[in-house]
């Protein structure tokens, strides 16, 4: 007893004088990583170390203070640069600095350095990258050690700069070596042979070849591929003509000194546009990695499709993956499209860059700044436009993957879905709520609610009973459309069921393992993937939605899911451990696995040919690209119109999309903007966002806002979804329903200027919705803007975008504007100004220089078509302004390749307009007239002729607004007024 006494008070004594100091945990473990070795109750630092564990408290809750040290303290070695890691911290501990991921502990009492420390080791110092521009070595974990660093060849050098990579390439990194250097007629071959020593990922290729084509003096192809293997390439037919352009507005130059890059150049001022210079040219079979330096004072737009909340990128290492992915906008995570296209604007030029790869992939910036590329498969196929302006880009742009398509006008007009219907009588009651309050409204949508348990080309005979007949009303009793949306998955436990017998017979699925890839989506049982880069599948799709337009007469077609989505990971049978479904890189796409809610990536299609890994983002594209001939032959010839959810370069010459299930809240209202406006910078004109957001319950004012702003996306539609509370503009009641008519019918009034807008994107590729840069370039104030943005050149929309806000801080380019609604001259220019916007309000101005073609707006197209034309005539400083009108019968197809249409142009100076119809094949404006022409900025007039005849008018000198009524001239007659 004495024995055991002494014991304990021996310890008791050594305790005291040891003490207990938290700031001398000896282990290198995170809290998170502690394993509990006293998980009994009366643990206590004796009975711990009893057990040859460690003690040491912890800052967490619930975190054991008793643990197995398997990561015991070990100082770092050949540090000489020691900063304070846990500077102003009150109650500095050992757990507190390993839990910070940029920390080394060592405690030493013979120096008066800190035993918590961000350090710089001594063989960093002999690498002389700069920090900014250290390309990350080993970005697909989030563990990194020094040995698995070194192991890849790579520096491995610790640093207190946050988000800077501490294992990267070394400045003298080496790869390929250029062997060959020939002159071809489309311009230059370049070969290059393998010398390196570490691989990254995958097996290193060992010989590459780098054709450069000369395409056309504003665009540029550099093409590097395997020269001894095959590798998939995206089949998007760009046209290469046979020789090189004769004056190119770019060069091109090589070198391999210590790794191969090449550097673009824009001759007419030096700017390099591409310099791969930096380390890090990796091309293996499941790693490819290339990076670019831009110059200092670049604007970064574009990659997609995420959700942005900013137009132009922010280049503090931020990472966006790309992989087409069925996920709500939710940040900065890949969602539906892929879109390796950017655009760059410095010292007031524009250049475009398409990397034309469908493989995951992730785009990472630096401050430096650079673009860093990587994918996992495929080859390095780049396009560079030359602009200048940012509206040439995008002419260039889609004149290689495809002018847009030319919506149909009705598609103009405002639209309307609920997910969750679920009956035909509910559809009825809202359909009539909106008719009460005159609402204009052009299209009436059936979400997967009326389809007979969700399969495709059905309709539910109880709930929706009587549909067809409903379609036929809203056709022919209140001059509607109808749209249906039609999802890719076809189940495949249904008897008697067409769509999947007729798919069986014709062996049209997506395969994997030499059987259907199974999925599990929608309908009640399991089904499967069409394979849209069949032949095969075309036939099967045209006959499926011919057969159903025989059933309800649709107008056109909504192909939603088609990432493709799958709410199992890969097939409901898993998906086979490979390096195709489990890849030795994966990029930091949403998910444990590329399969995760999609197909399995080693699944096949084109009988074979290619593989999902390949493919997968190109799902939506491909049938995009079948679902145009289908719908058509359904539609009997007419043009129809295809919205997409999942898109892909090229997409929008089939296809308009829309941005998504977003949520009903004021951020997804102002990012809204900036994803349209992304879209229209990637070639997809008619674009927009669910009015009033589709998940979650909207609110009054929300929706009240957001119809506002909605009335002015291209694409206008109000969408919620199952479960969530009613949200058509009606709903509401009196205030909002007035709100939403007074904005649609100014949408509606505007129409032929949209329209006209439309016309030369389809012909030149130009935007239609527009960021305010594109118009200002050399105005730097504008290339941060996107709370606001312009309808072509000419139409202002600056909406009210937070709770609460009864004002806007709108920014004013420095020309001419004009409130739209008074013709009143907007007095700032070059500068911000607050507006007012009660909440009945949405600013609107015109631009001087230009003149908008308008119409008598109604309840749908059909009406306002047949209505007076007026103009729009908004005079400039030199009192000079110009426009024009595009109109055919607008839903009939290739009228503008077949000549069918007509088109007029607009010239106004001080004193008078004259019209010009230059194009006269399209009978049907011979019943249009022109009603009235509003003309902005007159000075004084005292009498109006109408060619030679003296016309009625009103002038106010104090606005300078001068409005010639009662023309009832045909627009076929060309106008001699004068004032």
């Amino acid at each position: 007893m004495a024995q055991s006494l002494c014991f304990l008070l021996i310890c008791f004594s050594l305790a005291v004088v040891r003490g207990y100091d938290i700031y001398r945990c000896p282990t290198e473990l995170k809290e998170s990583e502690r394993e509990d070795c006293h998980p009994e109750p009366g643990a206590s630092e004796w009975a711990c170390h009893s057990r040859g564990c460690e003690w040491c408290e912890a800052e967490t809750a619930g975190v054991p203070w008793c643990f197995h040290n398997t990561n015991p303290m070990e100082c770092p070695t050949g540090v000489s640069n020691k900063d304070d890691c846990l500077v102003g911290e009150t109650s500095p501990s050992a757990a507190k600095c390993v839990n910070k991921d940029a920390c080394s502990y060592c405690p030493d009492e013979t120096t008066s350095d800190p035993w918590c420390f961000y350090h710089v080791r001594d063989e960093c110092k002999a690498d002389t990258t700069m920090e900014f521009e250290r390309i990350d070595c080993h970005s697909d974990v989030e563990t990194v050690t020094k040995s698995s660093c070194e192991n890849r060849g790579c520096i491995w050098c610790p640093t207190s700069t946050d988000n800077v990579p501490w294992c990267y390439f070394p400045d003298n990194y080496r790869t390929f070596v250029i062997t060959g250097q020939v002159n071809t007629a489309k311009g230059s071959r370049v070969t290059l042979s393998y010398q390196g020593t570490n691989n990254v990922h995958s097996v290193p290729v060992d010989y590459l070849t780098v054709d450069v084509e000369y395409q056309t003096d504003t665009r540029l192809r550099v093409k590097i591929y395997d020269t001894d293997s095959v590798r998939y390439e995206v089949p998007l037919a760009i046209e290469s003509p046979s020789t090189k352009a004769s004056s190119p507005e770019y060069s091109i130059t090589f070198g391999d000194s210590p790794n191969f890059y090449f550097k673009v150049t824009r001759n007419s001022n030096s700017e390099i546009m591409f310099d791969s210079s930096l380390s890090g040219f990796t091309f293996e079979d499941q790693f490819i990695q290339i990076a670019t330096r831009l110059q200092q004072g670049s604007y970064l737009y574009g990659f997609g499709e995420t959700e942005h909340h900013s137009l132009h990128h922010d280049m503090n290492w931020k990472k966006y993956s790309q992989w087409s992915r069925d996920n709500p906008p939710d940040g900065n995570i890949n969602i539906y499209g892929v879109h390796p296209y950017y655009t760059v604007v410095n010292g007031g030029k524009t250049h475009g860059v398409l990397i034309l790869n469908s493989n995951a992939q992730d785009v990472e910036l630096s401050p430096l700044p650079y673009i860093n590329f990587r994918t996992i498969g495929g080859i390095l196929d780049f396009y560079f436009f030359l602009g200048p302006t940012p509206e040439n880009v995008v002419s260039q742009y889609t004149e290689a993957v495809g002018r847009p398509y030319l919506p149909p006008y009705w598609s103009l007009g405002f639209q309307l879905c609920r997910y969750g219907y679920n009956s035909l009588q509910s559809l009825r009651t809202t359909v009539d709520r909106m008719r009460s309050y005159s609402i204009p409204f052009d299209v009436q949508y059936g979400d997967i609610d009326y389809m007979d348990q969700q399969r495709d080309f059905t309709y539910d005979p109880i709930n929706y009973a009587g549909l067809p007949a409903y379609v036929d009303t809203l056709h022919d009793s209140y001059r509607m459309k109808y749209i249906i949306i039609l999802d890719p998955c076809i189940d495949s436990t249904v008897s008697n069921y067409p769509a999947f017998d007729e798919g069986h017979t014709a062996n049209i699925w997506v395969m994997n393992n030499g059987a259907p890839a199974s999925a599990k989506v929608w309908p009640p049982g399991t089904c499967y993937f069409p394979d849209y880069f069949l032949d095969a599948t075309q036939d099967w799709w045209t006959k499926q939605c011919t057969d159903f337009h025989d059933v309800i007469d649709y107008d056109g077609l909504w192909i939603d899911m088609n990432e493709p989505a799958n709410f199992v990971h890969g097939t409901e049978e898993g998906c086979p451990d490979n390096s195709l479904n489990n890849p030795p890189y994966k990029p930091s796409t949403l998910g444990s696995v590329l399969a995760e809610k999609t197909t399995c990536p080693d699944s096949t299609q084109d009988n074979g040919k290619q593989l999902h890994y390949d493919v997968h983002s190109l799902y939506g594209w491909s049938q995009a690209k079948q679902t145009v001939p289908a719908m058509r032959a359904a539609l009997n010839g007419k043009r129809g119109i295809s919205i997409s959810r999942s898109t892909y370069p090229g997409i929008g010459q089939w296809a308009g999309h829309w941005l998504g299930d977003n949520w009903s809240r004021w951020s997804n209202l102002a990012y809204s903007i900036i994803g349209s406006l992304e879209f229209n910078m990637f070639g997809i004109p008619y674009i927009g966002a669910d009015i009033c957001g589709f998940n979650e319950d909207s609110n009054e004012e929300l929706c009240q806002r957001w119809m506002q702003l909605g009335a002015f996306y291209t694409f206008s539609r109000n969408h919620n979804g199952l479960g969530w509370r009613e949200q058509d503009p009606a709903v509401w009641g009196p205030e909002v329903a007035r709100v939403s008519r007074e904005s649609l019918e100014i949408r509606y009034t505007l129409l032929p200027y949209l329209y006209t807008l439309f016309y030369h994107s389809h012909n030149n590729g130009s935007t239609v919705m527009r960021p305010l840069f594109h118009e200002f370039l050399s105005d730097e104030n504008t290339m941060t803007i996107h709370e606001q943005f312009l309808w072509g050149p000419a139409f202002m929309i600056s909406p009210v975008l937070t709770q609460g806000t009864t004002h806007v801080n709108a920014y004013f380019p420095n020309t001419k504007w004009y409130d739209y609604y008074t013709g009143i001259a907007e007095p700032t220019r070059g500068s911000y100004t607050i507006l007012s916007a009660p909440m009945d309000y949405i600013p609107l101005h015109v631009r001087g220089g230009y003149i908008l073609p308008t119409q008598e707006s109604a309840v749908t197209t059909f009406y306002s078509r047949q209505n007076p034309m007026g103009l729009i005539v908004a005079l400039d400083d030199e009192g000079w302004a110009e426009g024009d009108l595009f109109w055919d019968e607008g839903d009939t197809p290739e009228t503008i390749e077949d000549g069918y249409y007509y088109y007029a142009t607009f010239i106004a100076d001080r004193s008078s307009l004259s019209t010009s119809v230059l194009i006269d094949n399209y009978r049907g404006v011979d019943y249009l007239v022109w009603g009235s022409i509003k003309v902005y900025g007159v000075e004084s007039t005292g009498y109006v002729t109408v060619n030679g005849a003296p016309a009625s008018f009103s002038f106010n000198g104090a606005t300078q607004v001068l409005e010639i009524t009662d023309i009832h001239i045909g627009i076929t007659t060309p106008l001699n007024i004068y004032w």
